[in-house]
Protein backbone atom coordinates (compact mmCIF):
# COMPACT_ATOMS: atom_id res chain seq x y z
CA UNK A 1 0.00 0.00 0.00
CA UNK A 2 1.18 3.46 -0.62
CA UNK A 3 0.18 7.15 0.45
CA UNK A 4 -1.48 8.13 -2.97
CA UNK A 5 -1.55 4.62 -4.80
CA UNK A 6 -3.44 2.45 -3.14
CA UNK A 7 -3.91 3.47 -0.07
CA UNK A 8 -5.95 0.41 1.11
CA UNK A 9 -9.56 0.58 2.98
CA UNK A 10 -8.46 2.02 7.08
CA UNK A 11 -10.01 5.47 6.63
CA UNK A 12 -13.06 3.61 5.21
CA UNK A 13 -13.06 1.43 7.90
CA UNK A 14 -12.96 3.99 10.52
CA UNK A 15 -16.15 5.45 9.02
CA UNK A 16 -17.79 1.88 8.86
CA UNK A 17 -16.49 1.10 12.57
CA UNK A 18 -18.50 4.66 13.83
CA UNK A 19 -21.26 4.25 16.14
CA UNK A 20 -23.38 5.36 13.67
CA UNK A 21 -22.69 4.75 9.67
CA UNK A 22 -25.16 4.40 7.07
CA UNK A 23 -24.63 2.19 4.01
CA UNK A 24 -24.39 4.07 0.59
CA UNK A 25 -22.30 1.64 -0.60
CA UNK A 26 -25.08 1.49 -3.53
CA UNK A 27 -23.24 4.18 -5.25
CA UNK A 28 -20.32 1.92 -5.90
CA UNK A 29 -23.18 -0.53 -8.37
CA UNK A 30 -23.33 3.19 -10.44
CA UNK A 31 -19.68 3.71 -10.38
CA UNK A 32 -19.28 0.16 -11.62
CA UNK A 33 -21.23 0.90 -14.46
CA UNK A 34 -19.14 3.48 -15.52
CA UNK A 35 -16.06 2.22 -15.67
CA UNK A 36 -13.79 2.04 -18.78
CA UNK A 37 -16.92 3.63 -20.61
CA UNK A 38 -17.55 6.89 -22.08
CA UNK A 39 -19.36 7.74 -18.52
CA UNK A 40 -16.43 6.90 -16.67
CA UNK A 41 -15.83 11.01 -15.49
CA UNK A 42 -17.38 11.63 -12.71
CA UNK A 43 -17.66 14.79 -10.35
CA UNK A 44 -20.04 15.13 -7.43
CA UNK A 45 -20.60 18.08 -5.74
CA UNK A 46 -22.27 18.80 -2.43
CA UNK A 47 -22.24 21.20 0.64
CA UNK A 48 -19.67 20.72 3.55
CA UNK A 49 -20.09 17.61 5.61
CA UNK A 50 -22.15 16.17 3.60
CA UNK A 51 -20.44 13.06 3.31
CA UNK A 52 -18.22 13.20 0.14
CA UNK A 53 -14.98 12.18 1.83
CA UNK A 54 -16.84 9.19 3.09
CA UNK A 55 -17.54 8.10 -0.34
CA UNK A 56 -14.34 9.24 -1.37
CA UNK A 57 -12.47 6.83 0.71
CA UNK A 58 -15.41 3.90 0.43
CA UNK A 59 -14.16 4.05 -3.75
CA UNK A 60 -10.54 3.46 -2.77
CA UNK A 61 -11.32 0.70 -0.24
CA UNK A 62 -13.55 -1.25 -2.78
CA UNK A 63 -11.25 -0.65 -5.62
CA UNK A 64 -7.66 -0.64 -4.85
CA UNK A 65 -6.00 -4.10 -5.90
CA UNK A 66 -3.47 -4.46 -3.13
CA UNK A 67 -5.50 -5.64 -0.25
CA UNK A 68 -8.51 -7.47 -0.45
CA UNK A 69 -11.57 -5.20 1.11
CA UNK A 70 -14.36 -8.26 0.57
CA UNK A 71 -14.52 -8.70 4.22
CA UNK A 72 -15.07 -5.04 4.89
CA UNK A 73 -18.32 -4.72 1.84
CA UNK A 74 -19.66 -8.36 2.56
CA UNK A 75 -22.71 -7.12 4.72
CA UNK A 76 -23.52 -3.69 2.85
CA UNK A 77 -25.82 -3.50 0.09
CA UNK A 78 -23.26 -3.49 -2.99
CA UNK A 79 -22.76 -7.04 -2.09
CA UNK A 80 -25.71 -8.49 -3.28
CA UNK A 81 -25.40 -6.44 -6.77
CA UNK A 82 -23.98 -8.40 -9.70
CA UNK A 83 -21.54 -6.12 -10.51
CA UNK A 84 -19.73 -6.55 -6.77
CA UNK A 85 -17.16 -8.96 -7.30
CA UNK A 86 -16.43 -8.05 -10.93
CA UNK A 87 -14.53 -4.81 -9.85
CA UNK A 88 -13.83 -5.64 -6.39
CA UNK A 89 -10.26 -4.90 -6.04
CA UNK A 90 -9.61 -5.05 -9.60
CA UNK A 91 -7.77 -2.14 -10.12
CA UNK A 92 -4.91 0.58 -8.87
CA UNK A 93 -6.36 3.67 -7.26
CA UNK A 94 -4.87 6.75 -7.09
CA UNK A 95 -6.43 8.87 -4.13
CA UNK A 96 -5.46 12.63 -4.10
CA UNK A 97 -6.98 15.29 -1.49
CA UNK A 98 -6.30 18.51 -3.15
CA UNK A 99 -6.32 20.40 -0.23
CA UNK A 100 -3.48 18.18 1.25
CA UNK A 101 -1.31 19.71 -1.55
CA UNK A 102 -2.45 23.44 -1.66
CA UNK A 103 -1.90 23.69 2.11
CA UNK A 104 1.85 22.59 1.07
CA UNK A 105 2.53 24.91 -1.71
CA UNK A 106 2.90 28.43 -2.16
CA UNK A 107 1.84 28.93 -6.02
CA UNK A 108 0.29 26.61 -8.22
CA UNK A 109 3.41 25.40 -10.11
CA UNK A 110 4.45 24.67 -6.89
CA UNK A 111 1.29 22.63 -5.89
CA UNK A 112 1.10 21.02 -9.38
CA UNK A 113 5.06 19.75 -8.87
CA UNK A 114 4.18 18.68 -5.69
CA UNK A 115 1.57 16.08 -7.00
CA UNK A 116 3.82 15.05 -9.76
CA UNK A 117 6.75 13.99 -7.83
CA UNK A 118 4.37 12.62 -5.13
CA UNK A 119 2.78 9.89 -7.68
CA UNK A 120 5.95 9.46 -9.31
CA UNK A 121 7.92 8.46 -6.39
CA UNK A 122 5.18 5.87 -5.10
CA UNK A 123 4.92 4.96 -9.32
CA UNK A 124 8.66 4.18 -9.52
CA UNK A 125 8.85 2.22 -6.00
CA UNK A 126 5.78 -0.05 -6.70
CA UNK A 127 7.13 -0.78 -10.08
CA UNK A 128 10.63 -0.40 -10.59
CA UNK A 129 11.47 -3.31 -13.12
CA UNK A 130 9.62 -1.43 -16.06
CA UNK A 131 11.33 0.64 -19.06
CA UNK A 132 10.39 4.22 -18.72
CA UNK A 133 10.23 6.68 -21.55
CA UNK A 134 11.20 9.68 -19.07
CA UNK A 135 10.79 8.96 -15.23
CA UNK A 136 10.00 12.63 -14.67
CA UNK A 137 7.16 12.83 -17.03
CA UNK A 138 4.03 11.97 -14.78
CA UNK A 139 1.49 11.02 -17.32
CA UNK A 140 4.35 8.91 -19.78
CA UNK A 141 5.25 6.88 -16.67
CA UNK A 142 1.29 6.58 -16.09
CA UNK A 143 1.46 5.25 -19.84
CA UNK A 144 4.07 3.07 -19.13
CA UNK A 145 3.10 1.38 -15.95
CA UNK A 146 -0.86 1.19 -17.98
CA UNK A 147 0.92 -0.40 -21.08
CA UNK A 148 2.78 -3.47 -19.33
CA UNK A 149 0.04 -3.90 -16.16
CA UNK A 150 -3.43 -3.46 -18.65
CA UNK A 151 -5.01 -2.45 -15.12
CA UNK A 152 -6.57 0.94 -15.20
CA UNK A 153 -6.06 3.27 -12.76
CA UNK A 154 -9.31 4.43 -10.59
CA UNK A 155 -8.80 8.25 -9.93
CA UNK A 156 -10.18 9.65 -6.56
CA UNK A 157 -10.04 13.48 -6.15
CA UNK A 158 -11.16 14.85 -3.16
CA UNK A 159 -11.96 18.65 -2.55
CA UNK A 160 -10.91 18.78 -6.22
CA UNK A 161 -12.27 22.78 -5.76
CA UNK A 162 -10.49 24.05 -2.94
CA UNK A 163 -8.40 25.86 -5.47
CA UNK A 164 -11.45 28.17 -6.38
CA UNK A 165 -12.71 28.53 -2.97
CA UNK A 166 -9.14 29.39 -1.52
CA UNK A 167 -7.63 31.72 -4.43
CA UNK A 168 -11.09 32.99 -5.31
CA UNK A 169 -9.49 35.75 -7.62
CA UNK A 170 -6.10 33.68 -9.00
CA UNK A 171 -7.38 33.51 -12.27
CA UNK A 172 -4.36 32.16 -13.73
CA UNK A 173 -3.13 30.00 -11.50
CA UNK A 174 -6.89 28.50 -11.69
CA UNK A 175 -6.26 27.71 -15.55
CA UNK A 176 -3.06 26.12 -14.77
CA UNK A 177 -4.54 24.16 -12.38
CA UNK A 178 -7.69 23.02 -14.83
CA UNK A 179 -5.40 22.67 -17.94
CA UNK A 180 -3.06 19.81 -14.77
CA UNK A 181 -6.29 17.96 -14.49
CA UNK A 182 -7.06 17.67 -17.91
CA UNK A 183 -3.36 16.58 -19.31
CA UNK A 184 -3.90 14.01 -16.49
CA UNK A 185 -7.25 12.69 -16.99
CA UNK A 186 -8.72 13.32 -20.72
CA UNK A 187 -8.44 10.89 -23.20
CA UNK A 188 -6.04 8.85 -21.25
CA UNK A 189 -5.98 5.38 -22.12
CA UNK A 190 -5.20 4.43 -18.33
CA UNK A 191 -8.14 6.00 -16.82
CA UNK A 192 -10.62 3.87 -15.52
CA UNK A 193 -13.07 6.17 -13.60
CA UNK A 194 -12.51 9.82 -12.39
CA UNK A 195 -13.91 10.65 -9.43
CA UNK A 196 -13.75 13.93 -8.11
CA UNK A 197 -15.76 15.11 -4.82
CA UNK A 198 -15.76 18.88 -4.11
CA UNK A 199 -18.81 21.84 -2.94
CA UNK A 200 -18.83 23.43 -6.59
CA UNK A 201 -19.51 22.09 -9.94
CA UNK A 202 -17.08 22.04 -12.56
CA UNK A 203 -18.75 23.40 -15.33
CA UNK A 204 -17.56 26.28 -16.72
CA UNK A 205 -14.81 28.56 -15.18
CA UNK A 206 -15.15 31.52 -17.55
CA UNK A 207 -14.65 30.39 -21.08
CA UNK A 208 -12.22 28.12 -20.21
CA UNK A 209 -13.90 24.13 -20.16
CA UNK A 210 -11.18 22.69 -19.74
CA UNK A 211 -12.77 19.69 -17.78
CA UNK A 212 -15.73 19.60 -19.90
CA UNK A 213 -16.14 15.37 -20.14
CA UNK A 214 -16.80 15.56 -16.39
CA UNK A 215 -20.53 14.53 -15.85
CA UNK A 216 -21.49 16.76 -13.32
CA UNK A 217 -24.15 15.59 -9.77
CA UNK A 218 -24.53 18.69 -8.02
CA UNK A 219 -27.54 19.84 -5.81
CA UNK A 220 -29.20 21.76 -8.53
CA UNK A 221 -29.02 18.50 -10.09
CA UNK A 222 -28.08 15.56 -8.62
CA UNK A 223 -29.90 12.94 -10.71
CA UNK A 224 -29.44 9.34 -9.91
CA UNK A 225 -27.09 9.84 -7.07
CA UNK A 226 -29.85 11.71 -5.52
CA UNK A 227 -30.26 9.03 -2.52
CA UNK A 228 -26.12 9.51 -1.87
CA UNK A 229 -26.51 13.29 -1.15
CA UNK A 230 -27.36 13.14 2.24
CA UNK A 231 -28.89 10.89 4.76
CA UNK A 232 -32.56 9.90 3.36
CA UNK A 233 -35.62 10.24 5.46
CA UNK A 234 -36.20 6.27 6.02
CA UNK A 235 -32.58 6.47 7.01
CA UNK A 236 -33.49 9.18 10.14
CA UNK A 237 -36.72 7.98 10.85
CA UNK A 238 -34.41 4.44 11.42
CA UNK A 239 -31.48 6.58 13.68
CA UNK A 240 -34.66 7.82 15.08
CA UNK A 241 -36.39 4.92 16.44
CA UNK A 242 -32.92 3.59 17.70
CA UNK A 243 -31.85 6.34 19.63
CA UNK A 244 -35.51 7.30 20.73
CA UNK A 245 -35.29 10.95 19.42
CA UNK A 246 -38.69 12.55 18.25
CA UNK A 247 -38.72 12.16 14.11
CA UNK A 248 -40.63 15.89 13.75
CA UNK A 249 -37.93 17.68 15.47
CA UNK A 250 -35.26 15.80 13.24
CA UNK A 251 -37.39 16.78 10.45
CA UNK A 252 -38.08 20.54 11.61
CA UNK A 253 -34.12 20.63 12.45
CA UNK A 254 -32.47 18.97 9.40
CA UNK A 255 -34.74 18.34 6.71
CA UNK A 256 -35.66 20.21 3.19
CA UNK A 257 -33.33 19.42 0.51
CA UNK A 258 -35.49 17.51 -2.06
CA UNK A 259 -34.63 15.74 -5.40
CA UNK A 260 -37.22 14.34 -8.04
CA UNK A 261 -37.63 10.89 -7.58
CA UNK A 262 -36.19 11.04 -4.41
CA UNK A 263 -36.58 10.95 -0.62
CA UNK A 264 -36.34 13.97 1.26
CA UNK A 265 -32.48 14.77 2.20
CA UNK A 266 -30.76 15.15 5.50
CA UNK A 267 -27.64 17.13 6.73
CA UNK A 268 -25.83 13.97 7.73
CA UNK A 269 -23.34 15.35 10.23
CA UNK A 270 -26.27 17.53 11.88
CA UNK A 271 -28.42 14.10 11.96
CA UNK A 272 -25.50 12.08 13.54
CA UNK A 273 -24.51 15.01 16.15
CA UNK A 274 -28.29 15.09 17.17
CA UNK A 275 -28.93 11.83 17.98
CA UNK A 276 -24.85 11.08 19.44
CA UNK A 277 -25.81 14.32 21.94
CA UNK A 278 -28.97 13.22 22.11
CA UNK A 279 -30.24 16.54 21.46
CA UNK A 280 -31.67 18.57 18.58
CA UNK A 281 -29.28 21.87 17.83
CA UNK A 282 -26.79 23.59 15.08
CA UNK A 283 -24.44 21.56 14.06
CA UNK A 284 -23.72 21.98 10.21
CA UNK A 285 -23.52 25.64 10.96
CA UNK A 286 -20.79 25.06 13.27
CA UNK A 287 -18.56 23.83 10.55
CA UNK A 288 -18.29 27.12 8.77
CA UNK A 289 -19.32 30.78 10.47
CA UNK A 290 -22.48 32.30 9.23
CA UNK A 291 -20.12 35.10 8.51
CA UNK A 292 -19.70 33.26 4.49
CA UNK A 293 -23.26 33.49 4.44
CA UNK A 294 -23.30 37.08 5.61
CA UNK A 295 -20.54 38.44 2.56
CA UNK A 296 -22.81 37.50 -0.21
CA UNK A 297 -26.08 37.88 0.63
CA UNK A 298 -25.07 41.91 1.22
CA UNK A 299 -23.87 42.29 -1.96
CA UNK A 300 -25.59 44.98 -4.22
CA UNK A 301 -27.68 42.95 -6.93
CA UNK A 302 -31.09 44.12 -7.61
CA UNK A 303 -33.49 42.33 -6.10
CA UNK A 304 -31.41 40.31 -3.65
CA UNK A 305 -32.00 41.73 -0.01
CA UNK A 306 -36.10 41.33 -1.28
CA UNK A 307 -35.41 37.52 -2.12
CA UNK A 308 -33.91 37.10 0.96
CA UNK A 309 -36.55 38.61 3.04
CA UNK A 310 -39.20 36.64 1.42
CA UNK A 311 -36.94 33.28 1.98
CA UNK A 312 -36.76 34.31 5.46
CA UNK A 313 -40.35 34.36 5.28
CA UNK A 314 -41.26 30.66 4.18
CA UNK A 315 -41.59 31.85 0.70
CA UNK A 316 -40.11 30.44 -2.49
CA UNK A 317 -38.60 32.42 -4.96
CA UNK A 318 -37.83 31.30 -8.93
CA UNK A 319 -34.22 31.61 -9.80
CA UNK A 320 -32.12 30.96 -13.24
CA UNK A 321 -29.05 28.80 -12.39
CA UNK A 322 -27.92 28.56 -15.63
CA UNK A 323 -25.83 31.59 -15.82
CA UNK A 324 -23.63 30.88 -12.45
CA UNK A 325 -19.58 30.55 -13.41
CA UNK A 326 -19.40 28.37 -10.86
CA UNK A 327 -17.54 29.59 -8.55
CA UNK A 328 -17.19 32.11 -5.50
CA UNK A 329 -16.47 35.26 -7.20
CA UNK A 330 -18.22 35.91 -10.40
CA UNK A 331 -21.62 37.20 -10.21
CA UNK A 332 -23.87 39.31 -12.54
CA UNK A 333 -26.76 38.91 -11.35
CA UNK A 334 -28.77 37.98 -7.94
CA UNK A 335 -29.66 34.63 -9.44
CA UNK A 336 -25.80 34.50 -9.47
CA UNK A 337 -25.39 34.73 -5.47
CA UNK A 338 -28.90 32.60 -5.13
CA UNK A 339 -27.10 30.02 -6.87
CA UNK A 340 -23.72 29.71 -5.31
CA UNK A 341 -25.97 29.41 -1.63
CA UNK A 342 -27.37 26.41 -2.97
CA UNK A 343 -24.15 24.69 -3.65
CA UNK A 344 -23.18 26.08 -0.35
CA UNK A 345 -26.02 23.69 1.18
CA UNK A 346 -27.82 27.25 2.72
CA UNK A 347 -30.60 27.21 0.11
CA UNK A 348 -32.47 24.14 -1.41
CA UNK A 349 -33.41 23.90 -4.70
CA UNK A 350 -36.64 22.73 -6.84
CA UNK A 351 -35.42 21.13 -10.24
CA UNK A 352 -39.16 21.33 -11.76
CA UNK A 353 -40.37 24.61 -10.63
CA UNK A 354 -37.15 26.32 -10.52
CA UNK A 355 -36.97 27.64 -7.09
CA UNK A 356 -34.97 28.05 -3.96
CA UNK A 357 -36.28 27.83 -0.49
CA UNK A 358 -34.44 27.65 2.99
CA UNK A 359 -34.59 24.18 3.75
CA UNK A 360 -35.42 23.64 7.20
CA UNK A 361 -34.85 25.27 10.71
CA UNK A 362 -30.90 24.99 11.30
CA UNK A 363 -30.10 26.59 8.13
CA UNK A 364 -32.90 28.89 9.41
CA UNK A 365 -30.80 29.88 11.92
CA UNK A 366 -27.87 30.43 9.92
CA UNK A 367 -29.97 33.04 7.91
CA UNK A 368 -31.36 34.92 10.96
CA UNK A 369 -28.00 35.61 12.56
CA UNK A 370 -26.58 36.68 8.95
CA UNK A 371 -29.43 39.05 8.73
CA UNK A 372 -28.86 40.46 11.87
CA UNK A 373 -25.04 40.92 11.26
CA UNK A 374 -25.46 42.67 7.89
CA UNK A 375 -27.00 45.74 9.37
CA UNK A 376 -30.71 44.76 7.80
CA UNK A 377 -32.07 46.43 10.95
CA UNK A 378 -35.73 46.70 10.06
CA UNK A 379 -35.87 42.89 8.93
CA UNK A 380 -34.14 41.49 12.27
CA UNK A 381 -36.44 44.28 14.61
CA UNK A 382 -39.45 42.02 12.44
CA UNK A 383 -37.91 39.06 13.23
CA UNK A 384 -37.19 39.62 16.65
CA UNK A 385 -40.54 40.95 17.29
CA UNK A 386 -42.36 37.97 15.90
CA UNK A 387 -42.53 36.29 19.24
CA UNK A 388 -44.42 39.41 20.66
CA UNK A 389 -46.86 39.37 18.19
CA UNK A 390 -47.33 35.38 18.11
CA UNK A 391 -48.54 35.92 21.61
CA UNK A 392 -50.40 38.68 20.88
CA UNK A 393 -52.49 35.72 18.20
CA UNK A 394 -52.71 33.35 20.91
CA UNK A 395 -54.17 35.81 23.40
CA UNK A 396 -56.70 37.34 21.01
CA UNK A 397 -55.37 40.47 20.97
CA UNK A 398 -56.47 41.85 17.68
CA UNK A 399 -55.16 45.37 18.13
CA UNK A 400 -51.72 44.31 18.62
CA UNK A 401 -51.76 42.07 16.02
CA UNK A 402 -52.68 44.67 13.27
CA UNK A 403 -50.95 47.14 15.17
CA UNK A 404 -47.79 44.74 14.81
CA UNK A 405 -48.32 43.65 11.40
CA UNK A 406 -48.38 47.02 10.06
CA UNK A 407 -45.07 47.76 11.80
CA UNK A 408 -43.91 44.79 9.63
CA UNK A 409 -45.31 46.09 6.14
CA UNK A 410 -43.57 49.76 6.80
CA UNK A 411 -40.59 48.64 8.23
CA UNK A 412 -39.66 45.61 5.46
CA UNK A 413 -41.64 47.33 2.30
CA UNK A 414 -40.50 44.07 0.98
CA UNK A 415 -42.24 43.99 -2.59
CA UNK A 416 -44.59 45.94 -3.87
CA UNK A 417 -47.46 45.79 -1.33
CA UNK A 418 -50.48 45.46 -3.80
CA UNK A 419 -51.69 42.36 -3.62
CA UNK A 420 -52.77 39.07 -1.49
CA UNK A 421 -49.43 37.62 -2.14
CA UNK A 422 -47.64 40.54 -0.67
CA UNK A 423 -50.15 40.76 2.44
CA UNK A 424 -48.98 36.45 3.30
CA UNK A 425 -45.47 37.56 3.07
CA UNK A 426 -45.49 40.07 5.86
CA UNK A 427 -47.71 37.76 7.65
CA UNK A 428 -45.14 35.03 7.22
CA UNK A 429 -42.69 37.17 8.42
CA UNK A 430 -44.13 39.06 10.86
CA UNK A 431 -45.40 35.42 12.38
CA UNK A 432 -41.54 34.32 11.96
CA UNK A 433 -41.30 32.72 15.16
CA UNK A 434 -44.23 30.16 14.61
CA UNK A 435 -41.65 28.27 13.15
CA UNK A 436 -40.96 26.88 16.34
CA UNK A 437 -43.85 25.98 17.23
CA UNK A 438 -46.06 25.28 13.87
CA UNK A 439 -45.71 23.50 10.79
CA UNK A 440 -47.34 25.99 7.99
CA UNK A 441 -49.34 24.93 4.86
CA UNK A 442 -49.52 28.02 2.05
CA UNK A 443 -52.96 27.08 0.38
CA UNK A 444 -54.30 24.57 2.62
CA UNK A 445 -56.78 22.48 1.20
CA UNK A 446 -59.86 22.32 3.08
CA UNK A 447 -62.52 20.08 0.33
CA UNK A 448 -64.23 24.15 -0.46
CA UNK A 449 -61.25 25.98 -1.67
CA UNK A 450 -57.65 26.85 0.06
CA UNK A 451 -57.15 28.59 3.02
CA UNK A 452 -54.00 31.23 2.67
CA UNK A 453 -52.59 29.98 5.98
CA UNK A 454 -52.82 27.38 8.17
CA UNK A 455 -50.67 26.86 10.76
CA UNK A 456 -50.21 23.39 12.57
CA UNK A 457 -49.10 22.64 15.74
CA UNK A 458 -45.77 20.71 15.96
CA UNK A 459 -45.37 16.98 18.26
CA UNK A 460 -45.08 18.67 21.94
CA UNK A 461 -46.83 21.75 21.03
CA UNK A 462 -50.43 20.37 20.61
CA UNK A 463 -51.17 22.62 23.64
CA UNK A 464 -51.06 25.62 20.96
CA UNK A 465 -53.99 26.67 19.04
CA UNK A 466 -54.10 25.60 15.58
CA UNK A 467 -54.29 28.90 13.32
CA UNK A 468 -56.68 29.17 9.93
CA UNK A 469 -55.82 32.31 9.01
CA UNK A 470 -57.46 33.60 5.63
CA UNK A 471 -56.39 37.43 4.10
CA UNK A 472 -58.01 39.72 2.18
CA UNK A 473 -57.20 42.84 -0.03
CA UNK A 474 -59.22 46.04 -0.03
CA UNK A 475 -62.15 44.11 1.82
CA UNK A 476 -62.89 44.30 5.86
CA UNK A 477 -61.54 41.27 7.69
CA UNK A 478 -64.89 40.18 8.52
CA UNK A 479 -65.08 38.91 5.14
CA UNK A 480 -62.26 36.75 5.75
CA UNK A 481 -64.19 35.14 8.74
CA UNK A 482 -66.85 34.89 6.88
CA UNK A 483 -65.25 32.69 4.10
CA UNK A 484 -63.60 30.96 6.44
CA UNK A 485 -66.63 29.78 8.49
CA UNK A 486 -68.57 29.95 4.91
CA UNK A 487 -66.87 27.21 3.65
CA UNK A 488 -66.04 25.39 6.31
CA UNK A 489 -62.34 25.42 6.55
CA UNK A 490 -61.70 24.22 10.37
CA UNK A 491 -63.68 20.51 9.37
CA UNK A 492 -60.16 19.86 7.52
CA UNK A 493 -58.62 20.02 10.74
CA UNK A 494 -60.94 17.48 12.70
CA UNK A 495 -58.57 15.00 13.65
CA UNK A 496 -57.16 17.88 15.37
CA UNK A 497 -58.25 17.61 19.04
CA UNK A 498 -56.80 21.21 20.35
CA UNK A 499 -57.92 24.98 20.17
CA UNK A 500 -58.72 26.23 16.94
CA UNK A 501 -58.75 29.90 16.50
CA UNK A 502 -59.94 31.49 13.38
CA UNK A 503 -57.53 34.88 12.17
CA UNK A 504 -58.77 37.16 9.33
CA UNK A 505 -56.23 39.74 8.51
CA UNK A 506 -57.30 42.43 5.77
CA UNK A 507 -55.46 45.60 4.12
CA UNK A 508 -57.10 48.54 3.03
CA UNK A 509 -54.97 50.11 0.86
CA UNK A 510 -56.68 53.78 0.95
CA UNK A 511 -56.12 54.21 4.72
CA UNK A 512 -53.21 52.12 4.34
CA UNK A 513 -54.12 50.04 7.84
CA UNK A 514 -54.22 46.38 8.63
CA UNK A 515 -57.49 45.42 10.25
CA UNK A 516 -57.68 42.16 12.34
CA UNK A 517 -60.40 39.39 13.74
CA UNK A 518 -59.64 36.25 15.64
CA UNK A 519 -62.18 34.14 16.90
CA UNK A 520 -62.50 30.53 18.00
CA UNK A 521 -63.49 27.72 15.88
Amino acid sequence: MGIYINPGYKRFQEAVSSEIYIDKTELIAYTNQCVNTEQKYICVSRPRRFGKSIAANMLAAYYGCKVSSDELFYDYKIAAKDSYHQHLNQYNVIFLNMQEFLSNSANMTEMTDLIKRSILWELLEEWPDFRYFDQHNLVRTLNDVFHNTQVPFIFIIDEWDCIFREKKNHFEEQKEYLDFLRLLLKDQAYVGLAYMTGILPVKKYGTHSALNMFDEYSMTNPGPLAEFSGFTETEVRNLCEVYHMDFDEAERWYDGYCFDGTEHIYSPRSVVRAMMNHRYDSYWNQTESFEALRTYIVMNFDGLKDAVTRLLAGERVGIDTESFSNDMNTFHVADDVLTLLIHLGYLAYDFIRKEVYIPNSEVAGAFTAAVRASGWNKVAKAIENSDRLLQAVWSQDETSVAAGIEEVHLETSILAYNDENALSCTIALALYSAKEYYLTVREFPTGKGFADLVYLPRGKYYDKPALVVELKWNKPAQCAITQIKEKQYPKSLADYEGRILLVGISYDPESKLHECIIEPA
